[in-house]
């Protein structure tokens, strides 16, 4: 039994994962999935934030927005203020790409990820998140190159999915509407070596039992093992 648009209810949409679309960045890719695009960019800058100065390790951090047009209607720029959502998926993101980076190694050096929604069309934040483990390896490969480290920092890549139930089905890599119609939501992030990073789920229809829980794992495990191979491929 296929979904409403062909896909088999365990199979990721179309991807893809194009590198240096922001050439000026010190890393950066364009990732599609699906009909969703964001592009990822790492920047890296000399120094660390004054609250870092005891530790004496560097630091990364994450800013996420969506454009104004990347949804059917016309949405607000958060210019003074930022959302709600938004802090919360800048910390998720910040928070899954600090988990695979060793910030001992990266000296006393900030790196800021920044994510920016071009079309939305669910899974976003798994998008981003996605896209900044690219990303920032690039940057850091790139500080290998010219000497400024001896070795890469980054320990692993990292990748989000999501998984859902959607009429009593259980679902991989929802679009919007299978988002918005299902009775359960996750993300869930991890690493190439299959170690959990963070779970976000909810039910929002119903309860759902443990083993709904493990089908929803083991639908993620399968799409976080395509999104490694795919980050791995584009830099063949």
């Amino acid at each position: 039994m296929n979904r409403i648009n062909g896909r088999g209810f365990g199979e990721m949409r179309p991807l893809d994962i194009v590198l240096g679309e922001a050439p000026y960045a010190e890393g950066s890719c364009l990732i599609s999935t699906g009909h969703t695009r964001v592009l990822c960019t790492a920047s890296v800058e000399e120094g660390i934030p004054s609250w870092r100065e005891r530790i004496q390790s560097g630091w990364v951090t994450a800013e996420y927005s969506m454009l104004p047009r990347s949804t059917h209607t016309r949405s607000r720029r958060e210019r003074t203020r930022v959302g709600g959502r938004t802090q919360e998926i800048q910390r998720l993101i910040g928070r899954s790409i600090r988990s695979v980076i060793d910030l001992k190694v990266l000296g006393l050096r900030t790196v800021t990820i920044d994510c920016d929604v071009l079309q939305a069309d669910g899974g976003t934040r798994t998008a981003a998140i996605t896209g900044a483990s690219v990303a920032l390896r690039m940057a850091m490969e790139d500080l290998v190159n010219e000497g400024i480290l001896e070795r890469n920092p980054m320990l692993e890549m990292v990748a989000a999915v999501s998984v859902g139930i959607v009429n009593g089905n259980s679902m991989l890599d929802l679009d919007y509407l299978e988002d918005s119609s299902a009775q359960v939501d996750m993300n869930v992030v991890a690493t190439g070596e299959e170690k959990l990073i963070e779970i976000q789920g909810t039910a929002e229809g119903r309860p759902f039992r443990r083993g709904e829980l493990d089908d929803l794992l083991d639908f993620a495990f399968e799409g976080i093992r395509c999104l490694i191979l795919a980050q791995e491929k584009v830099f063949e």
